[in-house]
């Protein structure tokens, strides 16, 4: 371990953030830099436990430990070797990962835990300004040719190291820009463009080809895909929103949360709206959904200027620490406060939206009633309070309240690929659909969940993919938390 008595010396810290009266003046990141001597002193609170729960707690199975231990001992490109070990994109995961991790972390039990994902980010952001990361060409090619649709974490772990293992590798997107929702439905303070662009010029330098403006399905239908090469990845996503079923929800003025990021977000880079701008500048904006969608629409409706942001959820607030049953661990259910919600907004728990009013076709009032935890046949459940019924001003209101699944509508009608009973793409448990040759990872076949699991499903579907194409096993990707080597 780097330091033994560093937990103990060192408390939990966070580099500074700007003020919010600064960042709410625009859409950059607002993390300052954190020196060099502070982030080996966070790293130097590693605790090298025994078992490292931390290394559990994390999907991608980083080796956390070592390269704290790397980090304290200022040998940051040793802690650079062992971080891409395991993580194709830690500038993503460092910036936008919920750190279930830091949820494991020993040190979580009573005080502050090591503050992972920011090492993280400094490491790979050391890296790059150092020049340690540079584009590495396979050794030879292997006559395979591998699809891939969609370049979210997902897509493009997937083709990362299917590329690495010799295949030739096309990355399929609808958008103008490749990135999916890291791009679209990631605001700009959470993490810039060019964080991704920066990455994607290096596997373009490695050879992976990426074809944007193209809709596999409609543009090229995924028959003929199949046909043109030896194996196709599916990292579409679960992109279909969750609507809102109540009278009014066709008034002016609601609209899903992703919509709306997405225009920002293609203001931000100068690209032109398909649609007309939905702005919340100047009025009363109230968001559906609490979770991190919610609250990057909290965000972006403050530095639009909006009038007043509030965000309702259905479920009670959580308690301030962990409750009976909640143990460490386990993904602490306990109240949080987002860096959006510190800026600005008000929040309520425990609130159904019952309809929608209006006045000439726009929408002015959202009706709603409080409701109460109780217990139906042994089971919670939510259910109204009696006499609790209660009218809010609104002129924009937001649907963030999850995502049903990924659009497979033209994958079933030309190639009849399985779903499961919630909708999603159903697979084997090496990423195999029910068609030879069509693989399947991320959001798309597990539903909603993470940026880490993303990538480790991508890195995990090339590994089968490339053990089907690759019967002499040239290529070997080990499972999660052991280090890729290359033949």
């Amino acid at each position: 371990m780097g330091k033994v008595t560093g937990f103990l010396e060192w408390q939990r810290q966070l580099p500074k953030k700007r003020e919010p009266d600064e960042r709410l003046s625009d859409f950059n990141e607002f993390y300052l830099p954190q020196d060099n001597e502070c982030s080996r002193q966070q790293a130097g609170r590693c605790m090298d436990c025994g078992i490292p729960f931390c290394q559990q707690g994390c999907p991608l199975g980083n080796h956390i430990p070592d390269w704290n231990d790397l980090v304290y001992k200022d040998r940051w490109q040793d802690a650079h070797r062992r971080l891409e070990a395991t993580n194709n994109f830690p500038e993503f995961t460092g910036r936008l990962c919920p750190a279930p991790c830091e949820a494991a972390c020993v040190l979580s039990i009573n005080t502050g835990p090591v503050t992972i994902e920011q090492m993280e980010k400094e490491i790979i952001e050391t890296a790059f300004r150092e020049g340690w990361v540079e584009s590495r060409l396979p050794s030879r090619r292997s006559g395979k040719a591998v699809a891939v649709v969609g370049s979210g974490p997902a897509g493009l772990a997937g083709a990362a190291q299917l590329n690495q293992a010799g295949h030739t590798v096309r990355v399929y997107d609808s958008d103008a820009r490749m990135g999916g929702l890291l791009r679209y439905g990631i605001p700009d303070f959470k993490m810039e463009k060019w964080v991704i662009d920066r990455r994607l010029n290096i596997l373009a330098e490695e050879g992976v080809v990426f074809v944007p403006n193209t809709t596999v399905g409609v543009d090229i239908s995924w028959t003929q895909l199949r046909q043109d090469c030896d194996a196709i990845l599916i990292a579409i996503g679960s992109r279909r929103p969750r609507d809102l079923n109540v009278p009014g929800r066709d008034l002016n003025g609601v609209h899903f949360a992703m919509d709306y990021l997405t225009q920002q977000n293609r203001l931000n880079a100068g690209d032109p709206l398909d649609k007309p701008h939905i702005n919340a500048s100047g009025k009363n904006v109230i968001i559906l959904g609490g979770g991190d969608t919610g609250s990057d629409c909290l965000g972006t409706a403050l530095r639009q200027d909006a009038k007043g942001v509030l965000q309702l959820e259905l479920m009670p607030k959580p308690p301030v620490s962990r409750p009976e049953g909640n143990p460490w661990p386990r993904w602490p259910l306990v109240f949080r406060t987002s860096t959006s919600q510190q800026e600005g907004g008000e929040r309520d728990f425990s609130v159904m939206t019952r309809a929608l009013g209006g006045a000439d076709g726009q929408l002015k009032t959202l009706q709603a009633q409080k409701m109460a935890l109780g217990m139906r046949g042994g089971t919670p459940h939510m259910q109204p309070v009696e006499g609790s019924d209660f009218e809010l001003e609104v002129d924009l209101l937001l649907l963030a309240m999850g995502f049903a699944g990924p659009d497979t509508t033209t994958l079933r009608d030309q190639l009849g690929v399985d779903l499961d009973e919630r909708g999603n793409i159903r697979t084997d448990g090496a990423y195999a659909t029910n068609v030879p040759t069509v693989y399947c990872a991320g959001d798309a076949h597990r539903g909603q969940s993470l940026i880490v699991w993303a990538i480790s499903e991508g890195r995990e579907a090339a590994r089968a993919i490339d053990r089907d194409l690759s019967p002499d096993g040239r290529f070997h990707l080990p499972t999660r938390g052991r280090d890729a080597t290359f033949g």
